[in-house]
Protein backbone atom coordinates (compact mmCIF):
# COMPACT_ATOMS: atom_id res chain seq x y z
CA UNK A 1 0.00 0.00 0.00
CA UNK A 2 1.16 3.62 -0.52
CA UNK A 3 3.10 5.28 2.25
CA UNK A 4 3.81 2.67 4.25
CA UNK A 5 7.72 1.30 4.73
CA UNK A 6 9.12 -1.30 3.08
CA UNK A 7 8.28 -4.85 4.66
CA UNK A 8 10.67 -6.46 6.87
CA UNK A 9 12.75 -9.79 5.10
CA UNK A 10 14.07 -10.80 8.69
CA UNK A 11 12.70 -12.58 11.62
CA UNK A 12 9.51 -10.84 13.57
CA UNK A 13 10.87 -8.01 15.65
CA UNK A 14 11.01 -8.68 19.46
CA UNK A 15 7.92 -8.33 21.62
CA UNK A 16 7.77 -5.68 24.18
CA UNK A 17 5.34 -5.76 27.22
CA UNK A 18 1.91 -5.34 26.62
CA UNK A 19 0.43 -2.30 27.28
CA UNK A 20 -1.02 -1.48 30.56
CA UNK A 21 -4.51 -0.75 31.27
CA UNK A 22 -5.47 2.68 29.76
CA UNK A 23 -8.84 4.08 30.95
CA UNK A 24 -9.92 7.35 28.99
CA UNK A 25 -12.26 10.16 29.93
CA UNK A 26 -15.54 11.63 28.01
CA UNK A 27 -16.32 13.41 25.00
CA UNK A 28 -14.42 17.22 26.30
CA UNK A 29 -13.25 20.60 24.71
CA UNK A 30 -9.85 21.56 24.23
CA UNK A 31 -8.28 22.10 27.75
CA UNK A 32 -11.16 20.27 29.37
CA UNK A 33 -14.14 21.62 31.47
CA UNK A 34 -13.83 24.18 32.27
CA UNK A 35 -10.61 24.93 30.23
CA UNK A 36 -9.38 28.55 29.46
CA UNK A 37 -10.27 28.62 25.88
CA UNK A 38 -13.29 25.79 25.74
CA UNK A 39 -15.09 25.30 23.41
CA UNK A 40 -19.32 24.01 24.28
CA UNK A 41 -19.97 20.57 23.19
CA UNK A 42 -22.53 19.16 20.80
CA UNK A 43 -22.74 16.83 17.86
CA UNK A 44 -19.89 15.60 16.12
CA UNK A 45 -17.58 17.91 15.27
CA UNK A 46 -17.30 18.40 11.01
CA UNK A 47 -13.91 17.86 10.05
CA UNK A 48 -10.82 19.39 9.47
CA UNK A 49 -9.21 18.73 6.42
CA UNK A 50 -5.97 17.06 6.99
CA UNK A 51 -3.03 14.94 5.03
CA UNK A 52 -1.67 11.37 6.23
CA UNK A 53 1.54 13.04 6.87
CA UNK A 54 0.11 15.51 9.15
CA UNK A 55 -1.11 13.18 11.14
CA UNK A 56 1.58 11.26 11.48
CA UNK A 57 3.67 14.27 12.36
CA UNK A 58 1.58 14.97 15.18
CA UNK A 59 1.51 11.37 16.61
CA UNK A 60 5.60 11.82 16.48
CA UNK A 61 5.76 14.95 18.19
CA UNK A 62 3.76 13.61 20.97
CA UNK A 63 5.88 10.59 20.68
CA UNK A 64 8.69 12.45 21.00
CA UNK A 65 7.53 14.55 24.08
CA UNK A 66 6.93 11.52 25.75
CA UNK A 67 3.83 12.90 26.78
CA UNK A 68 2.34 11.35 29.86
CA UNK A 69 -0.96 9.33 30.06
CA UNK A 70 -3.27 10.97 31.98
CA UNK A 71 -7.02 10.35 32.10
CA UNK A 72 -8.21 14.18 33.64
CA UNK A 73 -5.33 15.65 32.28
CA UNK A 74 -4.98 17.54 29.24
CA UNK A 75 -1.44 18.41 26.87
CA UNK A 76 -0.51 21.98 26.41
CA UNK A 77 -1.92 21.66 23.06
CA UNK A 78 -5.75 21.27 24.55
CA UNK A 79 -6.18 17.06 24.01
CA UNK A 80 -6.71 15.00 26.85
CA UNK A 81 -3.75 13.02 27.38
CA UNK A 82 -5.34 9.33 26.54
CA UNK A 83 -5.39 6.87 24.14
CA UNK A 84 -8.47 8.59 22.19
CA UNK A 85 -7.35 12.65 23.34
CA UNK A 86 -4.50 11.20 21.29
CA UNK A 87 -6.01 10.29 17.85
CA UNK A 88 -7.99 13.34 18.89
CA UNK A 89 -5.19 15.17 18.24
CA UNK A 90 -3.32 13.88 15.63
CA UNK A 91 -6.52 13.97 13.39
CA UNK A 92 -6.77 17.30 14.06
CA UNK A 93 -10.11 16.99 15.98
CA UNK A 94 -11.93 20.10 17.34
CA UNK A 95 -11.87 18.65 20.78
CA UNK A 96 -11.20 15.03 22.33
CA UNK A 97 -13.04 12.22 21.50
CA UNK A 98 -13.64 9.43 23.31
CA UNK A 99 -13.39 5.53 21.63
CA UNK A 100 -17.27 5.50 21.76
CA UNK A 101 -17.74 8.66 19.41
CA UNK A 102 -14.72 8.54 17.23
CA UNK A 103 -16.16 6.24 14.57
CA UNK A 104 -18.74 9.06 14.24
CA UNK A 105 -16.02 11.00 12.43
CA UNK A 106 -14.79 7.87 10.78
CA UNK A 107 -15.78 5.22 8.16
CA UNK A 108 -14.80 1.59 8.65
CA UNK A 109 -12.50 0.04 6.48
CA UNK A 110 -10.96 -3.50 6.10
CA UNK A 111 -7.19 -4.69 7.31
CA UNK A 112 -6.54 -4.58 3.33
CA UNK A 113 -7.15 -0.67 3.20
CA UNK A 114 -5.30 0.63 6.25
CA UNK A 115 -2.45 3.44 5.38
CA UNK A 116 -0.49 5.31 7.86
CA UNK A 117 -3.16 7.49 9.84
CA UNK A 118 -6.02 5.26 10.33
CA UNK A 119 -6.93 3.84 13.40
CA UNK A 120 -7.68 -0.02 14.69
CA UNK A 121 -10.28 1.34 17.63
CA UNK A 122 -11.49 -1.26 20.09
CA UNK A 123 -14.61 0.47 21.60
CA UNK A 124 -15.97 -2.11 24.75
CA UNK A 125 -19.65 -1.08 25.79
CA UNK A 126 -19.98 -3.12 28.26
CA UNK A 127 -16.81 -1.62 30.15
CA UNK A 128 -16.63 1.55 28.19
CA UNK A 129 -14.22 4.01 30.29
CA UNK A 130 -12.17 1.08 31.30
CA UNK A 131 -12.04 -1.59 28.68
CA UNK A 132 -11.47 0.33 25.43
CA UNK A 133 -8.56 1.22 23.12
CA UNK A 134 -7.58 2.86 19.94
CA UNK A 135 -4.16 2.83 18.78
CA UNK A 136 -3.22 4.72 15.55
CA UNK A 137 -1.76 2.25 12.37
CA UNK A 138 1.91 3.90 11.36
CA UNK A 139 2.26 1.23 8.09
CA UNK A 140 3.38 -2.44 7.89
CA UNK A 141 6.36 -4.03 9.44
CA UNK A 142 6.52 -7.41 7.94
CA UNK A 143 5.33 -8.67 4.54
CA UNK A 144 2.95 -10.86 5.79
CA UNK A 145 0.85 -7.66 7.60
CA UNK A 146 1.10 -9.82 10.89
CA UNK A 147 2.72 -6.55 12.73
CA UNK A 148 2.61 -3.08 12.13
CA UNK A 149 4.15 0.31 13.86
CA UNK A 150 1.28 1.43 16.35
CA UNK A 151 1.88 5.05 18.21
CA UNK A 152 -0.70 4.55 20.97
CA UNK A 153 -1.29 7.06 24.52
CA UNK A 154 -0.87 4.57 27.42
CA UNK A 155 1.01 4.27 30.68
CA UNK A 156 3.11 5.39 31.37
CA UNK A 157 3.62 7.50 28.22
CA UNK A 158 2.92 8.00 24.36
CA UNK A 159 4.81 5.50 22.78
CA UNK A 160 5.54 4.18 19.29
CA UNK A 161 6.51 0.63 18.73
CA UNK A 162 5.59 -2.68 16.25
CA UNK A 163 2.67 -4.68 17.45
CA UNK A 164 0.84 -7.77 16.49
CA UNK A 165 -2.39 -7.27 14.42
CA UNK A 166 -4.68 -6.10 15.15
CA UNK A 167 -3.59 -5.43 19.07
CA UNK A 168 -1.83 -7.45 22.22
CA UNK A 169 -5.14 -8.38 23.88
CA UNK A 170 -8.57 -8.12 22.48
CA UNK A 171 -6.97 -8.85 18.55
CA UNK A 172 -10.33 -9.25 17.36
CA UNK A 173 -12.48 -6.45 18.71
CA UNK A 174 -9.72 -4.24 17.19
CA UNK A 175 -11.65 -2.21 13.81
CA UNK A 176 -9.76 -0.26 11.20
CA UNK A 177 -11.60 2.96 10.61
CA UNK A 178 -10.19 6.06 8.49
CA UNK A 179 -10.88 9.63 9.03
CA UNK A 180 -13.79 11.54 7.06
CA UNK A 181 -11.55 14.82 7.34
CA UNK A 182 -8.59 13.22 4.93
CA UNK A 183 -7.54 15.37 1.71
CA UNK A 184 -8.44 13.34 -1.54
CA UNK A 185 -10.80 11.27 0.94
CA UNK A 186 -7.56 9.18 2.02
CA UNK A 187 -6.70 6.78 -0.99
CA UNK A 188 -3.50 8.93 -1.83
CA UNK A 189 -1.82 11.21 0.04
CA UNK A 190 -1.25 14.63 -2.17
CA UNK A 191 1.90 15.84 0.21
CA UNK A 192 3.39 12.72 -0.93
CA UNK A 193 4.20 9.09 0.51
CA UNK A 194 3.86 8.77 4.25
CA UNK A 195 6.74 6.80 6.39
CA UNK A 196 6.10 6.19 9.77
CA UNK A 197 9.48 5.92 11.56
CA UNK A 198 10.82 2.61 12.54
CA UNK A 199 10.43 1.74 16.14
CA UNK A 200 13.10 0.75 18.18
CA UNK A 201 13.20 -2.83 17.49
CA UNK A 202 13.67 -1.97 13.69
CA UNK A 203 17.13 -1.86 14.27
CA UNK A 204 17.85 -3.87 17.88
CA UNK A 205 20.48 -6.74 17.84
CA UNK A 206 19.78 -9.09 15.10
CA UNK A 207 17.67 -7.20 12.97
CA UNK A 208 17.64 -7.45 9.29
CA UNK A 209 14.83 -5.30 7.43
CA UNK A 210 15.05 -2.50 4.75
CA UNK A 211 15.94 0.26 7.40
CA UNK A 212 18.97 -1.79 8.72
CA UNK A 213 19.96 -2.24 4.95
CA UNK A 214 19.74 1.68 4.27
CA UNK A 215 21.39 2.56 7.51
CA UNK A 216 24.40 -0.34 6.63
CA UNK A 217 24.49 1.61 2.97
CA UNK A 218 24.41 4.95 4.33
CA UNK A 219 27.60 3.97 6.87
CA UNK A 220 29.40 2.27 4.09
CA UNK A 221 29.34 5.41 1.52
CA UNK A 222 30.43 7.83 5.06
CA UNK A 223 33.45 5.21 5.21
Amino acid sequence: LAGEPPPSQGPPPRVTEVAPGSPQGAVAPLYGPPGPTATPLGGPPAPRPTTRAEIIERAEKWTRAKVPYAMDGYWSDGYRQDCSGFVSMAWNLGRSEWTGSLASVAERITKDDLQPGDILLFHNAENPEGGSHVTLFGGWTDSARTRYTAYEQTRPATRRQATPYAYWTNSARFLPYRYRGLAGGGRTDPSGPVRARPGADSSGPGARNAHVTRLGQRLVARG
